[in-house]
């Protein structure tokens, strides 16, 4: 059996699609806010692997609370990592790529120098750094712009704006690969896979869906696949200020990920076709 920390969440959610014989743990089964209450929920299931796809996704708000969010994204990962290794049995923890500071225009690598630009990519690197420092057989997987027909994220607030609006300003200036969380879902799934078969594949390793493009292309694409007739007005990210500062270079080297595991960047356009179909008209 696989326990999976989240409920509720974009990649939870498609991950009991994918593994419906899963204990999914919410909140009330194990509050991230209480690391020894996740450990002890691995101690009390004894799973064959753990995949934590729970977190703090806040950014703003974790700028005026980041020490909750550390312990949510970065004590308690390490907590779960630590009761894994003891047990030896793999553990599949998902990262993101605001652990670096967006400089440049080259794919981040998974080796490449971290620099978060925000309390909430702080709290990731520390849960990051608290995995590995646990010792056990793991898997980081970094990700980025997480998109579903499942709780709030960009392609549902833009088919929510474009249905309202018929002209929306948009930041173009920052660049990445949305990545359908059923995809992110399949990936951990087949790091647990590949964990169990060879605990020396163990690392940090990225996925993200294919190709780059900006958040303004990243609209265009999904009122165009909607039918909305919306004009976006591409602007800086210094035009839409916000309280934790985003990286422009989002970008991820997933080589590494192809290279171990077989598991190969998707498609973004065919998961937001996918993403489309399933939400209501």
């Amino acid at each position: 059996m696989i326990l999976v920390f989240g409920r509720t969440g974009q990649v939870a959610r498609e991950l009991a699609h994918l593994a419906p014989g899963a204990v999914f743990l919410g909140r009330e089964g194990a509050d991230l806010a209480d690391p020894d209450a996740c450990a002890a929920a691995i101690a009390a299931h004894a799973p064959r692997a753990v995949i934590n796809a729970a977190a703090w996704t806040a950014v703003d708000r974790a700028e005026a609370e980041e020490a909750l969010a550390t312990v949510i994204n970065g004590t308690a990962p390490g907590a779960m990592a630590r009761e894994c290794a003891a047990r030896a049995i793999p553990f599949v923890h998902i990262s993101t790529d605001y652990v670096f500071d967006g400089s440049g225009t080259r794919p981040w690598r998974p080796d490449d120098p971290t620099a978060p630009l925000s309390a909430y990519g702080r709290s990731k690197l520390a849960g990051e750094t608290a995995v590995r420092a646990a010792g056990g057989a793991h898997a980081i997987l970094r990700t980025s712009w997480v998109f579903s027909a499942h709780g709030a994220n960009f392609v549902k607030t833009m088919l929510r704006l474009g249905a309202e609006r018929d002209a929306l300003r948009i930041v173009a200036d920052q660049v990445g690969g949305p990545t359908p969380a059923a995809d992110i879902a399949a990936a951990c799934l087949g790091l647990v896979r590949g964990l169990e078969k060879d605990s020396d594949t163990a690392g940090t390793y990225h996925f993200a869906g294919a190709p780059d493009v900006s958040w303004a292309g990243f609209a265009c694409e999904i009122f165009a696949r909607a039918g909305l007739r919306v004009a976006v007005e591409e602007i800086a990210s210094a035009d839409y200020p916000t309280p934790a500062r985003r990286p422009l270079n989002s970008r991820l080297d997933c080589a590494a990920l192809e290279a171990q595991f077989g598991i190969t960047r998707p498609d973004w356009q065919a998961g937001l076709a996918a993403v489309l179909k399933e939400l209501p008209a």
